[in-house]
């Protein structure tokens, strides 16, 4: 206990040390998740400090590498970062690797799960940590009028105009707002998602042919990663 107590330290003491970094920065980090169906790009949100600085650490000590996306629902999400993941036999249950440590939760208004949210894991703790190193990308369909105020009901919080229009028109998965952390985006690779997500699957929805990841962090200008991906940065 105190070893997991220690690794958390470790984590938020960085986390102090990004942020102010990050207000200052002309430059961003984009994540690359590179698998076997093709290559995937996010940026990490500043408003969710302590996800951010986890992940990154994760993924600058390579803790993702050879990982399995070990869970796939189509129409709904994929997910990954299982330790024990890497390597696990194909009749092999996954799903409950952990790294030793929670995130405290970071509920943001305007981060919500759009198709394409990159968001944190998290088994059923009241106060709704997420897990240190499972993540899912969320695959979602479009929803009607009628349908969205369904999943509304289910939501944690209320929806604003612009994030039930995004949910009509682009996708997502409207009731786990408020539920689970979103912290990043997809800005490039949204085919390799729907691929992964339509692949065939076991009966415990683990693909039956391993989706493996490498993930590394490359540091750019922000206004290159608006030029080149689309993603708007706001003020």
């Amino acid at each position: 206990m105190k070893n997991h107590k220690s690794i958390l330290l470790t984590v938020l003491c960085l986390i102090s040390v990004s942020v102010f970094a990050q207000k200052k920065s002309k430059k961003d980090e984009v994540v690359i998740v590179e698998t076997n169906m093709g290559t995937m790009r996010f940026i990490l949100f500043e408003e969710t400090p302590k996800h951010k600085a986890n992940f990154l650490k994760l993924a600058g000590d390579k803790f993702y590498d050879g990982l399995l996306f070990h869970r796939v629902i189509d129409d709904f999400m994929i997910q990954g970062g299982d330790p024990e993941s890497k390597n696990a036999k194909p009749d092999e249950m996954l799903g409950k690797g952990e790294n030793g440590y929670r995130v405290p939760a970071e509920f943001n208004a305007k981060l919500f799960h759009q198709k394409g949210a990159l968001a944190a894991a998290r088994d059923n703790n009241p106060a709704k940590e997420s897990s240190g190193c499972q993540f899912y990308i969320v695959d979602g369909r479009k929803w009607s009028k009628t349908d969205l105020q369904k999943q509304e009901a289910r939501a944690a919080r209320k929806l604003t105009d612009d994030q039930k229009k995004v949910y009509e028109t682009i996708g997502g998965t409207p009731h786990l707002d408020g539920a689970y952390t979103v912290f990043g985006q997809l800005i490039d690779g949204m085919e390799v998602v729907e691929k992964i997500a339509s692949v065939d699957l076991d009966e415990r929805n683990r693909p039956e042919k391993d989706v493996s990841m490498k993930v590394s962090v490359k540091k750019m200008k922000k206004k290159k990663i608006t030029k080149k991906y689309g993603w708007n940065y706001k003020a």
